[in-house]
């Protein structure tokens, strides 16, 4: 049915637009080529993240002064 209504509208249409027509047909033909069900992916899975994968890549040796407050704002902090 929704060939039958495909070929109806393209049937109506200039030649100048078919011919783009038939380019589009083609670039969507090329781009789900390797798509084994030939149907589109509209969002493809995502890899799910895994908690605790960067533990350790960002530890940085902390000075002891690390809380105390900064000199260069000791004037709003009065």
């Amino acid at each position: 049915m929704l060939e039958t209504t495909i070929l109806e509208t393209l049937v109506k249409l200039p030649d100048s637009l078919k011919q783009e027509v038939l380019h589009y047909v083609e670039f969507l033909a090329a781009k789900y080529a390797n798509n084994a069900n030939n149907e589109v992916a509209v969002n493809p899975p995502q890899k799910k993240r895994q908690a605790g994968m960067m533990k350790g890549t960002f530890v940085l040796p902390l000075a002891d002064d690390f809380d105390a407050p900064l000199e260069d704002l000791q004037e709003y902090m009065e």
